[in-house]
Parts: structure tokens; sequence; C-alpha cells
């Protein structure tokens, strides 16, 4: 019996049976301009030749499953004989949810999963439930630990003890990376050039350049220096998908400070938009999303906690999700976590290798666990007692 371990989530979908590699694939089809008719599906966008005025097609609106069509289509295509060749008969599935997950969406995953596709048996599950597994088999003196999750559509932050989730303790915070490539789009349009349509290229432009301040302001007054004094400017060459494939930062000392390049490259001149975009996770308030911002709401779900246990949440914090990747993001949230933190208590944070396949980790661990049988819904089960079996056995 195999088991394929799904992280599934609403930008990439993490993929890889539990005895293999894990792989990052977009879980999303694609339209590109010069092909109209033609529709990409995940991994399939490395076929596009010409990827400006990307037009993506999600499964998922604000964090939630509700395109089922395009779902169906990018697993298909997963579980078919181009990629993982599922023989569904003898595989059982761990598969991520979001948390506080619609009933309705819980049952149609059930039906797709067991009467379509007929695995074996499932496991449905929160991703930092995942991640609680993979942080306690590392550090298994721990009791409890508590998970940022910052991802494509929200950032959570979620209390485990004991490997169970504490639901009075559970924040979302609706700032994730969408919205961050949207702000940058939005921002460049405005100042320098028209990129509303260029989701992919300004994506990889926030992922290359983008960085999280120490101190803003500091920051922010560096970045209105001019010439060579303002070490927060950069330049940016986009692609033009014939003679480059991919955008970069031009290197320091290939700079041109005073007036226009000679050659044909078209630039891009980012300078306080670097850490300003990052910025939002940390101050949603700055475009007026009144909410907390990632440390204040860590501290805040922590003061919800009994105690006894607080002392243990500020020494075992784990940040997951593409958002982490940022650099100075880990020290930030440290920095000011110990700062809103009682000075008597111990502050960690913790940024695991590879914060954006850490929860399929964990989903790898689950399932070679000898308690794996007792928590999954086998097929047999669903056909008997039907969606009743999985909400007593999931913790959603």
């Amino acid at each position: 019996m195999t088991t394929l371990v799904l992280d599934n989530g609403a930008y990439f979908a993490k993929i890889g049976y539990s005895h293999e590699k894990v792989s990052v694939i977009p879980n999303s089809q694609f339209r590109s301009k010069t092909s109209r008719l033609k529709t990409f599906t995940a991994n399939q966008l490395d076929e596009i030749k010409d990827p400006s005025g990307l037009f993506y097609i999600l499964p998922f609106q604000k964090g939630y499953l509700v395109n089922w069509d395009v779902q169906r289509k990018v697993w298909d295509h997963l579980f078919g004989k181009e990629m993982f060749k599922v023989d569904f008969a003898d595989t059982n599935i761990v598969i991520t949810e979001p948390y506080f997950n619609f009933t309705s969406i819980q049952e149609s995953m059930n039906e797709i999963l067991f009467e379509e596709y007929q695995f074996q048996s499932a496991l449905r599950i929160n991703a930092g439930s995942l991640s609680a597994h993979r942080y306690f088999h590392e550090k298994n003196s721990e009791l409890c630990c508590i998970v940022v999750d910052s991802g494509f559509s929200f950032t959570h932050i979620i209390p485990y003890c004991r490997g169970r989730k504490m639901k009075e303790g559970i924040c979302r915070i609706n700032v994730g990376g969408k919205l961050l490539t949207n702000h940058l789009k939005e921002t460049i349009s405005y100042r320098q050039l028209h990129v509303m349509d260029e989701t992919h290229v300004i994506n990889q432009v926030k992922e290359d350049v983008c960085y999280v301040s120490q101190d803003f302001y500091k920051d922010m007054e560096i970045a209105q220096f001019k010439g060579e004094d303002n070490m927060v400017m950069k330049d940016y060459v986009l692609p033009d998908f014939s003679s480059i494939k991919k955008g970069f930062c031009k290197p320091r000392e290939e700079m041109n400070f005073t007036g226009k390049y000679k050659t044909g490259e078209q630039i891009l001149r980012l300078t306080n938009e670097r850490f300003a975009v990052p910025e939002m996770l940390f101050h949603p308030s700055d475009i007026g999303i009144q909410e907390m911002g990632i440390p204040e709401a860590l501290v805040n779900s922590i003061n919800n906690m009994p105690e006894d246990m607080q002392s243990h949440f500020y020494k075992n914090i784990v940040l997951t999700g593409g958002n982490t990747l940022f650099p100075g993001f880990r020290d930030r949230v440290y920095k000011e976590v110990r700062a809103l933190a009682p000075v008597e208590y111990e502050v960690s944070v913790v940024l695991p290798q590879n914060p954006i396949c850490y929860p399929w980790e964990g989903g790898k661990l689950l399932a070679e666990n000898p308690d794996f049988e007792e928590m999954v819904v086998t097929r047999d089960d669903y056909e008997e007692n039907g969606h009743y079996v999985c909400e007593e056995k999931f913790d959603i």
C-alpha cells in the first residue's frame, strides 16, 4: 500500500509519495496571450513560450476551494500518467484543507476522492497540523508549538499542544502573497510602468527584490537619497521572453545612477517598494486592512492560552509558507515578538530549511507513523457510513 501526500495550497500543490521526494507544482491552469485557445495545466506552465500577460485560472478564491472543475483538471494531470501514475485501488491519500473549511467543500472533496478517483483511504487534515507533527518529531521533548502559516491567500496562526490544535487561539490575517503581488503591481503601474496584466512577471519581481525591513523609517530615509548613497535602490531587468527568459537584478556595479541605459533592456527601478510591500504582513493597516500584523497576532493568540502554557509557545514559534522566505522575515518577527512578550519568557522563532514543503514533510512522517491506519477513513467505511464517518474521524 503506498501513500500519496498532497499539500493542496492555493498557489502551489506540494505532492509526492511518502517514500519519495516532493514536487512543487502550480495549482492552477493558465492561458497565454499567444495561444488563446489552449489551456495549460499545472507544470505545463514551462511550455508557454511567452508568459507575458499570463492569465491564471485558480481553483481557490479567498483561500477556499471553490472552482472544482479547475481543481479536477489539475488533479487529473497530477495523478495521471504524465506525473504520478497513481494506482488508486492501492493508494492512500493525505490531503490538506484550510482551517474552518465549509462543510459543503469537505463533502465535495470526500465525494471526489472516494467516488470519482476511488482512493483506498483518505486523511483530510490542516497544513498546520502536519507542520506541528513535523516539528514535534524533531523536538520530541516539546509539548507546545505555535505555527505561523503565511501563504497565498491568508496568514494563519495556530497554537498546538500535544499534537492537538487549540481552536480558541487560531487567528487569521487576511494578508497573503496574492495581496502583496497585487499591491506591487498597483504601485509599479502608478509610478512607472503599466503592469496590471503581468501577474506572473511581477510575482517574480517580488520574490527577487523584496525584503522585510528591520527599521522601516530608517529604510524610508535611505530610499530618498539620490544616486549611489541610496543603498535600497535596485534596477530590475524585465524579461522580454526572447533573449531574456527570466528577469533579474542588475548587479550594483553595473547600475547607472544618473540617466538612461544605452542597452535596449526594459528596466524597473525599485526603491521603497522593496520593503514597503512585505511591510503589509506586519502592518496591514497601512493599506486600510484593519487587522493585527503577524507579531501582534502571535502575542494575542498566545495570551488566549492558559497561563502555564504561554512560555512554551513563546519558545516554539514555527514559520511556514512562502512569505516567510523574504529576507529579514524571521529576524523581524523575533524582534517584534521579543518586544511584546513578557521579559521572563524566552522567545525562539524557527524558520525551517524549506518552509514551503515543511507541512508536506510532516505528512510524509505521518504516513510512516504506526497509528496512521487509525486516522484514515477507508473507502469501505465511507461507502457504508457516508460523510458522517469523515466528520467523526478528521479533526478539522
